[in-house]
C-alpha cells in the first residue's frame, strides 16, 4: 500500500485528505492511503520518512519553509518563493530523497486565467503571509502589476489597509484576498477594504473556499464585480500534485 499525506499544524480540518479519498473511490484507484500528519514540530517530519510506504507529501501551515532543510532538491518555483506545499519522495538505496514544489502557483494561475480581461492589468493583494507568495509568483508570470496590502508594510509596494483609496480601487481592477479573514467559522469578517468604490470591471478573487462565497466576495458580487473562490485553485494543485507523486 502507497502512502500520502499531509503534514502541518494544527490539522483541524483537511481538503486535500477528502479530495484524494473522494477520487481513489470515484477514479477506481487502488493501492493508495492517505493520512493526516499533525507534527506538533517540523522535527518529526524525520521519523515520518522511516515509513518506506509514505512516497509523498502535502504540506500546510506552519511548514511550507520550514520543511524546506529537509529536501535533497527544490523545483525552481518553489524555490523562488521559498514555500513548498508538495514533496516527492523516493527511494535511493533505501535512503529518502525528497523533491519540494509549490503547486500552489500553477493552480493559482490557471483558476485565474480565464477570467482576466486586458483591465485586469494590476491587483491588490491582500495580506502578505505564506499564501500571498504563490499569488505574487503566479501574478508576475503573468505580468500582471501588484500592490501588497498589509497590516504592517514594510517596503516599497506595500500599503496600509487604510492607504486604500477611491483611485487604488479604481487603479487595480483585480482584487486578492490572501488573508484568513472570513474564514469558516469566522465568516462575518472581511478584509477593511473601501468596498463602495467596486465597480462592474473588477475581478474579486479569494482564496478561502470555506464559505463558499465569503462576505467579501458577497459585497463584490453586489456591486457587479465578477467573482471566484479558491476551490478550483485547492483542486488544480492537487491534480499538479498527484502527477508530480507518479512522475517517477
Amino acid at each position: 500500500m502507497k502512502q500520502l499525506g499531509l503534514i502541518g499544524h494544527p490539522l483541524t480540518h483537511s481538503f486535500s485528505k477528502k479530495y484524494y479519498d473522494k477520487k481513489f473511490e470515484k477514479e477506481g484507484i487502488n493501492g493508495y492511503l492517505y493520512k493526516l500528519f499533525d507534527l506538533e514540530t517540523i522535527e518529526e517530519f524525520s521519523e515520518l520518512l522511516k515509513n518506506k510506504s509514505l512516497i509523498g507529501v502535502n504540506v500546510t501551515i506552519p511548514y511550507k519553509k520550514e520543511v524546506i532543510p529537509f529536501l535533497d532538491k527544490i523545483d525552481e518555483e518553489a524555490n523562488s518563493i521559498q514555500a513548498v506545499n508538495c514533496i516527492r519522495i523516493e527511494r535511493k538505496a533505501g535512503t529518502p530523497y525528497l523533491t519540494g514544489f509549490n503547486t500552489d502557483i500553477i493552480g493559482f494561475k490557471n483558476s485565474l486565467t480565464p477570467l482576466l480581461k486586458p483591465v485586469h492589468a494590476s491587483a491588490l493583494i491582500l495580506g502578505n503571509g505564506g499564501a500571498a507568495q504563490a499569488v505574487k509568483k503566479a501574478l508576475s508570470d503573468l505580468n500582471i502589476h501588484f500592490n501588497i496590502i498589509s497590516r504592517n508594510p514594510k517596503s516599497s509596494g506595500q500599503f496600509a489597509y487604510h492607504e486604500i483609496d477611491k483611485k487604488m480601487m479604481q487603479d487595480n481592477l483585480l482584487v486578492i484576498n490572501c488573508s484568513p479573514l472570513g474564514t469558516f467559522p469566522e465568516i462575518e469578517k472581511m478584509p477593511d477594504i473601501p468596498y463602495q468604490y467596486i465597480t462592474k470591471d473588477h475581478l474579486f478573487y479569494d482564496l478561502i473556499y470555506n464559505p463558499e462565497e465569503t462576505k467579501f466576495l458577497e459585497a463584490a458580487r453586489k456591486a457587479g464585480a465578477l467573482t471566484k473562490n479558491g476551490y478550483e485553485m485547492l483542486v488544480l494543485q492537487a491534480e499538479e500534485n498527484w502527477k508530480i507523486w507518479n512522475d517517477k
